[in-house]
């Protein structure tokens, strides 16, 4: 089943905390603090695979997380860093923040990219020893990873795409100027996923194509297949726009061209103004007349060229007026992104102080909670560390800004204490 879009959440893995330990050993009197630092935790990379044409492995599987960081421990050890994790894609995939439609990272190049990373691991309390605080009894936890919904959309990487209604023969054009063996049949909608062909014009010159499911009328209102695989010729520089210039299915060629032009600009003008050339398929089985005259003169200034794919009569000649067009054009597209995610969880010192309906000093914020989670609210030591920290912040200075005196209720999540300036 070819699926090419998919919703999955991402996350990086928390650091490990640091230790609190002292050294202890028979004849040594006094050995200090030797708590070591906490593990980094694992990064996630986005990978782009040439072995995948899909995201069906993304179906049904929707969380992915890297490995936390291990906590330090005795005798100055540190904890094992968490193992990174590798997501890997179909070349081609943009990975795009769910909740804002931001474009994150396009998976085309050959290497890895690091999307989120990892925490990195809380200190151990021998890193917190001075001279006048020789025995502290706390240590940092490790930092929390980081966390992003990401949706997935595949758009293939081709640099000629084959377009136009059902049964205009863009499969069996595809098999006949590649290997590309796709399912051919006469009835509409053959087609139901984008196909993909090397096509090798000579020894030095090769360019890929992709066949993409046939469009109607009426198909940005969701018409047939709607333009769900439209996204697939979003890269592509060059467009054969395949007509059935028979008529044998009673659609008139030049309308055909408009109807599906149109159907394109619905969907992106820039993919409707992309370099086309327009293959009048077919020609075997052509009834006597001047559609090839009126098709040039009704395309024009595109060029137009008559084949037939079934009969392999003038696929020669197009494939190498592709190529030769190619070479004029740029090399496909890479989106740029839209932002640069964080690489790792913030360090500022974010917080917020409101007035609460009790009449109590609330404070919050992320940066808060983080270095609550490192104090040890019955040792001194610690406490005097957290003071130090809340006075560098400006905490304070804040509340006296707000109007808070001496002997107020101030807040910080569950703890509570007297505000004393």
């Amino acid at each position: 089943m070819f699926i090419d879009v998919a919703e999955i959440t991402l996350s990086s893995g928390r650091g490990g905390n640091g230790s609190v330990s002292f050294h202890r050993e028979k004849y040594v009197s006094a050995g200090g603090p030797d708590g070591g630092d906490g593990g980094r935790g694992g990064s996630v990379y986005i990978q782009a695979d040439d072995n995948l044409s899909t995201l069906m492995d993304f179906r049904y599987k929707r969380e992915y997380a890297a490995q936390n960081g291990a906590d330090g421990g005795s005798r100055g050890r540190t904890g094992k860093d968490g193992a990174d994790l590798t997501i890997r894609v179909p070349r081609g995939t943009l990975i795009k923040d769910a909740g804002t439609g931001r474009l994150l990272h396009d998976a085309s190049g050959p290497e890895p990219f690091l999307l989120l990373g990892g925490g990195r691991g809380g200190w151990g309390n021998r890193r917190f020893a001075t001279p006048t605080r020789q025995a502290p009894r706390f240590a940092k936890s490790g930092q929390d990873g980081l966390t992003v919904s990401a949706a997935l959309e595949l758009k293939l990487l081709a640099d000629v795409g084959l377009v136009g209604f059902p049964n205009a023969g863009k499969s069996s054009l595809l098999s006949a100027i590649s290997a590309a063996r796709p399912k051919v049949a006469g009835y509409p909608f053959t087609t139901l996923s984008p196909n993909l062909g090397m096509v090798r014009v000579d020894d030095r010159r090769s360019f890929v194509a992709a066949d993409i499911p046939g469009l109607i009328e009426g198909a940005s209102g969701g018409a047939g297949l709607g333009h769900d695989f439209l996204r697939h010729v979003d890269r592509c520089r060059l467009l054969l726009h395949v007509i059935d210039a028979s008529g044998l299915e009673g659609r008139d060629p030049l309308e055909s061209y408009d109807a599906i032009n149109e159907e394109l600009a619905r969907y992106s003008p820039e993919l409707a103004a992309r370099p086309q050339i327009v293959v009048a398929n077919k020609r075997d089985i052509w009834p006597d007349g001047d559609i090839l005259d009126r098709l040039t003169a009704h395309c024009a200034p595109r060029a137009v060229m008559a084949v037939s794919a079934a009969a392999r009569l003038g696929v020669e000649a197009l494939a190498g007026a592709a190529a030769a067009m190619l070479d004029k054009l740029p090399p496909v597209a890479v989106f740029t992104p839209d932002y640069v995610p964080e690489r790792e969880p913030s360090p500022e010192r974010d917080f917020t102080v409101t007035r609460g309906g009790d009449a109590v000093w609330v404070v919050e914020g992320a940066w808060l909670e983080r270095v609550m989670r490192d104090v040890r609210f019955d040792d001194h030591e610690s406490m005097r560390f957290f003071d130090r920290a809340l006075r560098r912040a400006g905490v304070f200075d804040l509340l006296e800004a707000r109007g808070a005196e001496e002997g107020d209720t101030v807040r910080m999540f569950d703890l509570e204490f007297e505000y004393v300036p």
